[in-house]
């Protein structure tokens, strides 16, 4: 059954809303993972991430890659790996200096949660009751956090009723379970890309001094479909476990609560 909202009629979009009336927005970036990974890999994931959930119930928007601030945390701004990373792409070694975008990094985090809370009311507009940013880029945990309680804080007084929402990361959902959960471009991450999307991994490139902007305790080369597979069940069993909860009593995730799972 097709699950992405915009491939969706009219008459689908009412049928799923009715079982299960939850929008799934997962959220990436654009953004280095080694020579081994594709540049999407955040986005990839957290799409990846977000229909495995709907496969218990609810639709998926569509991912988000633009936006986020592209001089705060991105690894083509980190001072040690900037001129590494240009060289890699056969940039000018200051492509990713600040000066060469418009807006400030304060201005562009505003205009990326401004830019979420517009998200949560398109899909309210659409009558889902809960919207779950599903995270792929990490940093972008807080952005969709306060989005969240700045959107319901508008809505506070409104006739309408709220719509609630949720905002998790797999890395903080299973921090209990795995030692040292999540990573940049290790064996976490690409043991997700091989289980989703095996044809954009490259492990070879991963295999010399290519391993260039790897942030991991685990070693890409040996990641597998099999462990991608299961700490994607891992996150969509925690995550769908708090969407039920949350339809069922809404309550403690409105207001002063954190929406954060």
């Amino acid at each position: 059954m097709e699950k992405r909202f915009h491939m969706l009629r009219p008459e689908q979009i009412i049928e799923q809303r009715d079982k299960c009336p939850v929008a799934y927005i997962p959220l990436g970036t654009l953004e280095w993972h080694g020579l081994h990974n594709p540049i999407g890999a955040d986005g990839l994931q957290a799409e990846e991430l977000a229909l495995r959930c709907a496969d218990q119930g609810g639709v998926v928007f569509p991912t988000v890659y633009y936006g986020e601030s592209r001089v705060n945390s991105l690894l083509e701004t980190d001072p040690k790996y900037q001129a590494g990373i240009c060289e890699r792409l056969s940039l000018n070694k200051n492509q990713f200096d600040a000066d060469r975008f418009p807006y400030s990094g304060i201005a562009q985090i505003e205009h990326y949660q401004h830019h979420l809370i517009h998200i949560i009311s398109e899909a309210a507009s659409y009558g889902f009751d809960l919207v779950v940013f599903v995270i792929g880029h990490y940093p972008l945990i807080e952005s969709a956090r306060s989005a969240i309680i700045l959107y319901n804080q508008w809505a506070y007084d409104k006739e309408w009723k709220r719509i609630t929402g949720l905002a998790a990361a797999d890395y903080l959902l299973l921090k209990d379970e795995y030692t040292s959960p999540g990573d940049h471009a290790g064996g976490w991450e690409t043991s997700h890309l091989l289980a989703s999307h095996p044809e954009t991994v490259n492990l070879k490139a991963a295999a010399n001094e290519l391993q260039y902007g790897i942030m991991s305790t685990r070693n890409p080369l040996h990641a597998t479909a099999q462990f991608g597979n299961e700490i994607y069940d891992a996150a969509v069993k925690k995550i769908t476990e708090h969407v039920f909860l949350c339809l069922n009593n809404p309550k403690p995730y409105i207001g002063h609560g954190i929406p954060l799972i």
